[in-house]
């Protein structure tokens, strides 16, 4: 995914949320300042079956499947829960909104952390990314890529999850502990997860994919805002 093909979506959710690019362009420079710039050449997932850890109730549950996987993706506290079940992960994709506290020793027994600023949490920015061990630290933003910071698709860190691993050559994504509809979250949080879902529907259609998570859904998602080439 390059900015160009991710922009008319990013302005889609821009207006749907009221945000504003400012905002995450001051949060994309804040993190620019606080880190190194990552040498992606480090990470190749061509070939791979790659396991896209969900933070949902089920992920334990679902956990021999991610053990399958040849690589594990994990969005925010899925993967301190895996570790504990025994599971390893590959890369944390966090904004630093669950458990944001075990990113730094997550990142101390390996794990490349891939670091998320938006308008919103620049003081989580500030406060979690300095500890993180260099080296271990992929930056990205939802706005144009500039600096170290680089942006590979995608808006909550599940879905960012998943364009992070297409983007760097999964050959298969295998979903575990995903829950698009969840009656404990508030109204902005499920306007968000209906954003993933949209999301991942455009992505298995980039990718000529089709993802279980959406079987029984497709019907159901609004389309209007993905481009119409899909």
């Amino acid at each position: 995914m390059d900015f160009e093909a991710w922009e008319p979506v990013y302005e889609s959710i821009l207006a749907d949320f009221g945000f504003g690019r400012g905002a995450d362009r001051r949060a994309r420079d804040v993190l620019a300042d606080l880190v190194a710039p990552f040498d992606t050449a480090r990470v190749d997932f061509d070939g791979a079956d790659v396991a896209i850890a969900g933070a949902a109730p089920s992920l334990e549950a679902e956990a021999d499947a991610a053990a399958a996987a040849d690589a594990v993706v994990a969005a925010s506290s899925a993967a301190d829960r895996l570790q504990s079940a025994g599971v390893g992960v590959d890369y944390l994709v966090t904004d630093f909104d669950g458990a944001p506290e075990r990113a730094a020793p997550l990142a101390e027994q390996g794990v490349t952390v891939v670091a998320h600023a938006h308008g919103d949490n620049v003081p989580a920015v500030e406060r979690y990314v300095p500890e993180l061990p260099s080296g271990r630290v992929l930056p990205t933003t939802q706005a144009a890529p500039a600096g170290p910071v680089e942006n590979f698709g995608g808006f909550t860190d599940g879905d960012r999850a998943a364009f992070f691993a297409d983007h760097f050559g999964a050959d298969r994504l295998k979903f575990v502990g995903w829950e698009f509809e969840d009656p404990n979250v508030d109204g902005m949080k499920a306007r968000k997860l209906a954003w993933a879902e949209r999301l991942l529907y455009w992505l298995e259609r980039r990718r000529n994919e089709r993802f279980g998570l959406l079987d029984g859904r497709r019907a159901g998602i609004d389309t209007d805002p993905l481009p119409v080439d899909g």
